[in-house]
């Protein structure tokens, strides 16, 4: 039988920031995933993304694949795409993406966004541009609150120089109903942790989420973490674990097969590519170094998405 996470939820609109941001220690130092309420971002909009979601799956691959991903990440990547290193399955993930990033500033310059016909999709640009602006104010007000549970100055993430260009992006997914519906190891998203800091994600509310809070035990145990309306859940990414020297641990996290078909949207709140992460003063004494060494961004991802992007060109 299996086991549904009860996850802590945290109200992004509460103005008790200090008591926040304990929450969200807690949450991070129990769980590594938590529950996000109040954020801001409306009903209309979430509807309107995952409708043109749906509109943008739905059409032949053929006309999809005139949006693959060429430069980097951004743009379509049919099934079996995907393949993380801890993946039992050769043929690689079974679930179709599409990547898009910010439409200013200087990483859109190398890696442009490849978007769908007005013709095909009229108002899908649109639709998703709103999306990123009103979900990286949610980004932004939250890693304030890490930071502060953290012990660190609120703009702390801004003055290292996180947010110099606009490195997050916005995946879309679909998963489709797949393989033996009663089989445990068919995956649409085989088991990984988040690259970055933060991920956001928003779902339909289709089950098939698990996550495993201990990661370097074996057997591993998988929990189911439901959807709850309205609703980002919330995980710590890799580099936040090595910003907080292990102190705040990326969670194991996965998607099964529900015998459903599921469609979700994650935000990867990632810093600049120049950005460099390092242990913070924080989260290491003379009794507990740091256990990473220093690391820009940018080399850290190049080396994270050549093992799991099948056609990962850098």
């Amino acid at each position: 039988m299996r086991t549904v996470l009860q996850l802590p939820i945290i109200d992004l609109s509460s103005p008790e920031k200090l008591s926040t941001s304990r929450l969200i220690r807690q949450a991070c130092l129990d769980h590594g995933f938590f529950y996000l309420t109040n954020h801001g971002v409306s009903e209309e909009l979430m509807e309107g993304v995952f409708r043109e979601s749906k509109n943008l799956f739905s059409l032949p691959l053929d006309e999809k694949m005139v949006m693959a991903r060429r430069s980097g990440f951004r743009g379509y990547s049919p099934l079996y795409d995907e393949k993380h290193e801890s993946s039992s399955t050769s043929k690689g993930d079974s679930k179709e993406m599409f990547t898009f990033g910010s439409s200013e500033g200087e990483l859109v310059q190398l890696y442009p966004n490849e978007w769908p016909s007005q013709d095909l999709l009229p108002i899908w640009r649109r639709t998703m541009e709103c999306y990123y602006k009103n979900v990286m104010d949610v980004g932004k007000k939250l890693l304030g609150l890490v930071a502060l549970a953290l012990d660190l100055e609120e703009n702390f993430f801004e003055q290292v120089g996180a947010f110099n260009d606009q490195a997050a992006v916005v995946r879309l997914l679909r998963y489709p109903v797949i393989g033996e519906l009663d089989s445990e190891e068919t995956c649409g998203a085989s088991a990984h942790s988040d690259f970055g800091m933060i991920t956001l994600l928003a779902t339909d509310g289709v089950p098939g989420l698990q996550v495993c809070r201990d990661k370097d035990k074996e057997p591993k145990v998988w929990e189911d973490v439901a959807g709850i309306k309205g609703t980002f859940v919330v995980n710590i990414g890799d580099l936040m674990e090595r910003w907080t020297n292990g102190l705040f641990r990326s969670t194991m996290h996965r998607v099964v097969s529900v015998g459903k078909e599921r469609y979700s949207v994650a935000v990867f709140v990632d810093p600049d590519p120049n950005c460099v992460v390092e242990c913070l003063e924080s989260c290491c004494s003379e009794t507990s170094p740091p256990s990473f060494p220093p690391v820009r961004t940018r080399d850290y991802f190049h080396e994270r998405f050549s093992k799991t992007l099948a056609s990962y060109s850098g």
